[in-house]
């Protein structure tokens, strides 16, 4: 089974709640950019996320926030009280509940499926965006035909340093992941690839490597348009690091022209 039939399954759809739902995916412009939110007792910072998704200079864009059943604060509460406010900014605008929690992987696949565009841009609730990030991807996007197009990083919060992101390369993807899930992403490409795995602290790897296995090209665009947030329950501070060597097995098995220690 396809991830798009998957996903269109009845025993999927069962899961997930929409909780607001503003305008629909008629009648669509042409340049519209779908803006996928992961959300997952992220309450503290979800403002600042959707603020800086609000300022775009790109002005055709879809938002779709998929909260992965928060319980420790009131995501929730907030993303909904934020889309009252500000969801007319939107060509159509989607908030959706997961009934139960189903981790990241699951909540990007929810958000692309419910996807009205091709250019998807990926999103957690905890980073941010500078104004003309969705503009300046979606340019490459249109003009190249790659699969996605990502760009440099900023660090910020409890570090503040240049991320490492560089030019799509297979033979560094080998020995580990330098490309965050920030990227505008073809949702077609999503579909080839089988959508996001589950493959807890390294779905973005993950989903990079099948883009390789699957002959899929990504572009690099040496600016920085994203701003990945640093702190103490980040998933590069509390999932990532801990499990290492056991997802680094796993990882290995999954794709065995890795070279990882």
């Amino acid at each position: 089974m396809n991830a798009e039939s998957f996903y269109g399954s009845r025993m999927y759809k069962a899961q997930v709640e929409v909780v607001v739902e503003m305008g629909g995916c008629t009648l669509l412009p042409d340049d519209i950019v779908t803006v996928t939110v992961s959300l997952y007792n992220y309450a503290r910072y979800l403002r600042e996320c959707l603020d800086s998704i609000y300022a775009q200079t790109h002005p055709s864009l879809e938002l779709i926030i998929v909260d992965d059943s928060s319980g420790a604060d009131d995501s929730l509460v907030v993303a909904e009280n934020w889309l009252k406010s500000n969801g007319n900014r939107f060509v159509h605008a989607l908030l959706l509940k997961h009934r139960r929690n189903q981790g990241l992987a699951v909540s990007r696949n929810t958000a692309f499926s419910h996807a009205c565009s091709d250019a998807v841009f990926v999103i957690d609730a905890d980073n941010a965006i500078y104004p003309r990030a969705i503009s300046r991807l979606y340019e490459t996007f249109r003009e190249t035909g790659a699969g996605a197009v990502y760009s440099q990083l900023e660090f910020f919060g409890n570090e503040r340093r240049l991320g490492h992101a560089d030019v799509w390369s297979a033979e560094r993807l080998k020995t580990g992941n330098y490309i965050d899930a920030m990227a505008l992403v073809s949702k077609l490409a999503w579909t080839k690839v089988g959508g996001y795995s589950d493959n807890s602290g390294m779905e973005d790897y993950d989903f990079w490597c099948k883009f390789i296995e699957m002959e899929i090209k990504a572009i690099y665009i040496p600016e920085i348009l994203c701003r990945y947030r640093v702190h103490s329950t980040s998933m590069l501070r509390t999932e990532t690091h801990p499990l290492t060597k056991e997802i680094f097995i796993r990882m290995s098995f999954r794709h065995p022209w890795l070279e990882l220690p």
